[in-house]
């Protein structure tokens, strides 16, 4: 992975680690230590995920790869084991669509995709046919065709909100509680945002939005005025 404006040779060294996870022992120990503990929801602006993008190199391998996922799980609310399960011919451009074929409980979905993130999800699609890989590699892999390690990602993301200035805690569940806050604040009814999270039951989809983006609450009291 490479910094924009600062692709020194120790930061592109840990980014190669990062992608194949094989990370230092220190960085194992380290994530190993957070692993079962729980902490709160953290919506990202719109500002924020461009800053987080903007921190990939829009040339070298890993930031078009990293751009890609970052920009997926943000438009599509996907859970990331559903994300890294994607193949290329899942996606359809023409119609705006991602075929999840292994989801939740081994459910299969579609979900949509909006035109603004296909750019970026091409940009890695046009740089991975450079790479002859096995016809069977995920869509994110790694160079020789691998599953992407989930663990890797997520160290990947909290090393690129630290170059971007982000003190919210940015990790890919993240992007799908934000891509649901926002679902919700443009007013798009319960039902789709239920389908587009892959929620069995509608009740599940009223908990969620209820914890993260208390609609009615943010605009009643968006409505009080007060003069100091």
């Amino acid at each position: 992975m490479m910094f924009r404006g600062m692709e020194s040779a120790a930061v592109m060294s840990y980014g190669v680690a990062m992608a194949d996870d094989t990370r230092p022992a220190n960085l194992r120990l380290g994530a190993a230590a957070h692993r079962g503990k729980t902490y709160p929801v953290e919506i990202l602006t719109p500002d924020e995920v461009r800053a987080l993008a903007a921190q990939c190199s829009k040339t070298a391998i890993y930031g078009i790869r990293h751009r890609a996922v970052i920009v997926l799980l943000y438009r599509t609310g996907l859970r990331l084991s559903e994300a890294l399960a994607l193949r290329p011919k899942d996606i359809n451009f023409e119609i705006g669509s991602v075929a999840v074929l292994h989801g939740k409980g081994n459910r299969m979905r579609t979900v949509g995709i909006d035109p603004g993130a296909n750019p970026h999800i091409e940009a890695w699609l046009e740089r991975r046919r450079t790479l002859e890989l096995p016809r069977d590699a995920p869509l994110f892999c790694t160079l020789k065709g691998r599953h992407l390690g989930p663990t890797a990602l997520r160290q990947t993301l909290r090393l690129l909100a630290l170059h971007a200035g982000i003190e919210k805690r940015v990790h890919p569940h993240g992007f799908r509680h934000t891509h649901a806050y926002e679902l919700m604040m443009e007013g798009i009814p319960m039902p789709i945002i239920q389908q587009q999270l892959g929620h069995t039951l509608l009740a599940t989809t009223d908990r969620y939005l209820s914890h993260i983006a208390p609609k009615q609450v943010i605009e009643t009291m968006g409505k009080r005025e007060w003069e100091p």
